[in-house]
């Protein structure tokens, strides 16, 4: 009888625990569902709020001019036409090509000798100990904390002393001077994030500092040196204060002075200005595609053989 009951109550129990596994799994399985749509939903509406400027940019470039100011505006053509980047690549209308070609070069030169400069002085920052290591790292980071717009006079007293006023030598100066703390800082971080040991067992194989720099910290620190380099450009690319003072020829506008100075005039041309500001967009958009695979790279510690 005791043994009925006993085995009455050892299953009544099993019962009782598999229903609440079974609720317990139903449960977990209904609330991932609810947070996966809730993910979904979050994503689809992050991007819609990201990607319809660069939809609505795309769609008046290519809308004629008096569909892009009908009441209400139209987010599908009905018409398509190409005439505003005709106009946009007329020598006479817009010299974009001009334009382009200098924030070009200012953008690529300066995130290059951003790179080259940041990388030794990073590297000393995280490895070497000499007087004034601290306070000079910690003073260069301070730097980066001022607005852009208190540098102006200074910077633009400089560039006169040098006799570089309305040349694109000034703007490299400038740029290089606005990011090259945070690349210290953000190459820093990263340096000191490669294990010593590594290098060390390097110089104990013969290799001087330098060979060290090149061929093992250097190789390691990919993702932050393409990432220093991105954010370089990117800085340069878009710029808008020091170019406006800086130059004045026409001839060595950047894209941002000459669609400032395109929507300027007493003609609003929108359409214009949408097909230049696309254009000036597809350079960054080309740089993330191609280099994304060494910004999410990691850094694979614990390389050193015992």
């Amino acid at each position: 009888m005791i043994g009925t009951i006993l085995q009455a109550t050892s299953d009544t129990a099993r019962t009782t625990v598999d229903g609440f596994r079974a609720a317990f799994r139903t449960n977990r399985i209904e609330g991932n569902r609810w947070e996966r749509a809730v993910f979904y939903v979050s994503l689809a509406l992050t991007l819609v709020v990201s990607l319809f400027p660069f939809y609505w940019m795309a769609v008046t470039s290519v809308m004629p001019e008096g569909a892009i100011y009908s009441l209400p505006p139209t987010f599908v053509p009905e018409e398509i036409t190409l005439r505003h980047y005709e106009s946009v690549f007329s020598p006479q209308t817009f010299p974009f090509v001009t334009y382009f070609k200098n924030s070009l070069v200012i953008a690529t030169i300066t995130a290059g000798l951003s790179v080259l400069v940041a990388t030794f002085g990073a590297y000393s920052f995280a490895r070497l100990d000499y007087p004034g290591h601290g306070l000079f790292s910690r003073g260069v980071l301070m730097v980066y904390m001022f607005s852009g717009i208190l540098l102006v006079v200074p910077l633009f007293q400089v560039v006169v002393w040098l006799g570089l006023v309305d040349s694109l030598k000034s703007l490299v100066i400038t740029y290089l001077v606005q990011t090259l703390p945070v690349s210290l800082y953000m190459l820093g971080n990263y340096f000191r994030s490669v294990p010593p040991e590594i290098e060390e067992a390097a110089m104990m194989d013969g290799y001087s500092r330098l060979e060290v720099i090149f061929r093992i910290t250097l190789p390691l620190s990919a993702p932050a040196i393409v990432a220093v380099f991105i954010y370089t450009f990117m800085i340069s690319w878009n710029e808008y204060l020091f170019a406006s003072i800086f130059l004045k020829s026409q001839s060595n506008f950047t894209l941002p002075i000459g669609l400032d100075a395109l929507s300027s005039g007493f003609h609003q041309v929108w359409g214009q200005i949408m097909a230049a500001s696309l254009m000036t967009s597809i350079p960054i958009i080309i740089m993330f595609v191609y280099l994304e695979k060494y910004m999410v790279e990691g850094l694979t510690f614990g390389a050193v053989e015992g």
